[in-house]
């Protein structure tokens, strides 16, 4: 196949989305739009994307790589906005895709097929259509003979014209050569003065060149987002299609309504996703998992057999045969080992945690090593902050803490060690030591009189005052 060149069209501010943010920065199913338009170019394996930047640039090109950015300063019309490309494109042989970056439901399998279209019928220009309602306010697709003569503006249909259902998409396929050379002709001697794309339509019949159309299936897939409710509308249509994937996929979901899974996650066969899940980013949840109700996943790898519930989990990477919830808690880069069990409030934070190591509760581990059969009593915490410096807890296998253990970090806990409840840890523990860092008890008789005296005495002073 000869050359495929992507130019994304990303330079409008979207006035009616009523924000300070670029239109295409805004999130369709946790993605931004630019992001889920150049991620199905990579996926597709084009030849080079190059995207076309203005309001807040920056903002774009902070979010999207291994892209070319090009630059429109003035937004002069989508003609205008293809021209900004042309030093690095005008010289260039094959076929250049323009799409818009507003959107974001476009599959790499349908421009794989307008590619195919376009390449077998040797057009010079296919442009992507769609069948619409009467009313849809779309430029008509103007057809004689299987030639696509030209595009009509829905306001601008004449009688005999607005029977026309084909619509036009805003997405193409041409000639890169034919392209500019029909760009160098295109005026804006019109109302808005604008350089229109569409305009090189009716240029390229001019020169006798072969514009065609290559209709899909599926509206939805191409339609723009203008503002927040098209917005809410796209989030919709792409939940309903990435569930309907991974139910047919042998993915069981309880409820495909209440279940937000992104674009890019990965579900193994015979797990299971309770309602109210949001699992997005780069994960990747393995086979016979249990999901339970309310977890939030954010680029987790989670292996097999694993069972989660009411747990919020990112960036992190779970064995199988894990259990973890109610209301855990783990963040930046931990690892959990096969067999392992964390409770009811167990945070953790870059921590490595063994195999068939338990937390059961009300635990915090960050900034640790945790070994193998390593068990948390209840309100043990890794004290690993200074309040200025981060330092590592490094508990070796076997031991037993017991509740409400602080081990300031850095501290090391050796093998088989076992150490008090209630105790403050500032120093190693030895191999097989048992370790007690707390005040010996003191029971005082009768005490308990004296100070119910004392505070009887300091309630009527205060209130005397009164």
């Amino acid at each position: 196949m000869e050359e495929v060149i992507a130019l994304v069209l990303a330079a409008g501010k979207g006035t009616r989305m009523k924000s300070e943010k670029p239109k295409v920065v805004h999130e369709v199913l946790y993605k931004p739009m630019i992001n889920h338009v150049v991620d199905e170019l990579k996926a597709l394996g084009v030849d080079e994307i190059i995207v076309v930047v203005g309001h807040e640039a920056k903002q774009v090109e902070d979010i999207v790589d291994g892209v070319t950015f090009v630059y429109q300063d003035q937004q002069l019309g989508t003609g205008h906005a293809v021209l900004q490309a042309k030093d690095v494109l005008a010289d260039k042989e094959g076929m250049t895709l323009v799409l818009c970056g507003d959107a974001p439901l476009v599959r790499k399998e349908t421009l794989k097929e307008l590619i195919n279209y376009h390449q077998e019928n040797q057009n010079k220009a296919t442009l992507m259509s769609a069948d619409c309602d009467t009313s849809t306010h779309y430029g008509r697709v103007i057809k004689i003979d299987g030639q696509v003569k030209g595009i009509v503006e829905y306001k601008d249909l004449q009688d005999s014209q607005k029977d026309i259902t084909e619509m036009n998409t805003s997405e193409y396929c041409f000639d890169n050569q034919a392209l500019f050379a029909a760009l160098a002709k295109v005026t804006n001697d019109n109302a808005q003065k604008e350089y229109y794309l569409t305009d090189v339509i009716g240029i390229m019949n001019e020169d006798n060149l072969k514009v065609d159309a290559y209709k899909i299936d599926d509206f939805n897939e191409v339609g723009g987002i203008n503002d927040r409710v098209a917005l809410a509308e796209a989030t919709q249509i792409l939940r309903d299609r990435i569930n309907k994937e991974h139910l047919l996929n042998g993915v069981n979901i309880i409820d495909p309504q209440n279940t937000y899974i992104g674009r890019d996650v990965v579900i193994g066969i015979d797990t299971t996703i309770e309602p109210g899940c949001i699992i997005k980013g780069n994960t990747v949840i393995g086979n016979n998992c249990h999901i339970g109700p309310y977890c939030e996943f954010t680029n987790m790898e989670i292996k097999d057999n694993v069972e989660i519930k009411f747990s919020v989990l990112s960036d992190s990477i779970i064995e199988c045969g894990v259990d973890i919830g109610p209301y855990s808690r783990l963040r930046t880069n931990c690892h959990i080992k096969e067999n392992a069990h964390l409770g009811n409030f167990v945070e953790m934070k870059k921590a490595i945690f063994g195999k068939g190591s338990k937390a059961s509760h009300l635990t915090y581990v960050g900034d640790a090593e945790v070994g193998e059969d390593v068990n948390f009593g209840c309100g043990t915490i890794t004290s690993n902050y200074d309040g200025k410096n981060k330092s590592l807890t490094k508990i070796e296998d076997n031991v037993f803490i017991g509740c409400n253990t602080n081990l300031v970090a850095p501290v090391t806990v050796r093998r088989n060690a076992y150490i008090a409840a209630g105790s403050t840890i500032t120093k190693e523990v030895e191999e097989d030591a048992l370790a007690i860092a707390r005040a010996r008890q003191v029971n005082k008789e009768g005490y308990s009189k004296i100070l119910k005296e004392i505070r009887e005495q300091e309630y009527a002073k205060r209130n005397k005052k009164k």
